[in-house]
């Protein structure tokens, strides 16, 4: 794959640091978006991008994103580690760390479902479509879909909102906040996609959940559960290299949510 050509923007408040990923360049930006906060994320850029994906974390979702591009927690996390995959599929790509106010635990906890979360990735769905023009979803997995499926609820595309919604190893139980299940999801009007693994052991990500959570998504346009199996299963079964991951099937997974949003 080429290496990308750096781009120039101009944009109060913004920093860029460029960063080497594999054979991609990737660049550490920072954008205002609540007064006093501004919101970090690594970004990938792949030629005549056709999407863009704004990647989230699941656990804490406190990746701690230093400015050469190194990170505190999370390197091994599904959407994480496979993020070049998304952009050698031509996909645009943003993983998102927690906000500035919040870069000391519990980071994003009991902070997903919360209007300040929902105004710092509006401004990032609003800078990714001002630097490409073209469509924004957002990917969650685990407790990154809490993330993904309220900030979906909350802003329709009238809104500046997303364009569409990939929930991967979705939270379809939960004891401490809500589940994805619980929230208003008949509010959502974008095409949505479930990818969920069959033998996902975590207790609170159930595959037999799956079937309540597509009845729920009454609303939208389009969707689809897309049942993965096989692969590896290691260590706790709600971490990234257990099925819960995806574990040795990142290319497959990947490859048709890739698909999936460039067949819209």
């Amino acid at each position: 794959m080429k290496r990308i050509v750096p781009f120039i923007f101009i944009l109060l408040s913004l920093g860029t640091f460029d960063v080497s990923f594999g054979e991609i360049t990737q660049r550490v930006v920072d954008i205002p978006t609540r007064p006093g906060v501004t919101q970090r994320f690594l970004y990938l850029l792949p030629d005549n991008p056709r999407a863009a994906v704004i990647l989230f974390a699941g656990g804490t979702g406190g990746l701690q994103i230093s400015e050469n591009g190194s990170l505190g927690w999370g390197a091994g996390n599904f959407l994480v580690r496979t993020r070049q995959l998304f952009v050698e599929g031509g996909l645009t790509v943003a993983v998102i760390d927690a906000p500035s106010d919040r870069q000391r635990p519990p980071y994003l906890d009991s902070f997903r479902q919360t209007p300040e979360h929902v105004a710092d990735v509006k401004a990032v769905i609003a800078w990714l479509k001002q630097q490409n023009n073209i469509p924004v979803w957002l990917v969650g997995t685990s407790r990154g879909t809490q993330s993904t499926a309220f900030i979906a609820t909350q802003l329709g595309i009238k809104d500046s909102g997303p364009d569409g919604l990939v929930l991967t190893s979705t939270i379809l139980r939960d004891n401490k906040e809500r589940s994805v299940p619980e929230m208003s999801l008949e509010s959502i009007k974008i095409p949505v996609l479930v990818v969920h693994h069959k033998q996902d052991g975590c207790k609170l990500c159930s595959y037999w959940d799956t079937s309540y959570l597509m009845k729920e998504l009454s609303g939208v346009p389009r969707k689809e559960l897309i049942a993965v199996t096989g692969g590896e299963n290691q260590g706790d079964p709600c971490e990234a290299f257990a099925h819960h991951g995806f574990n040795g099937q990142e290319k497959e997974v990947v490859g048709r949510i890739v698909d999936w949003i460039q067949s819209k």
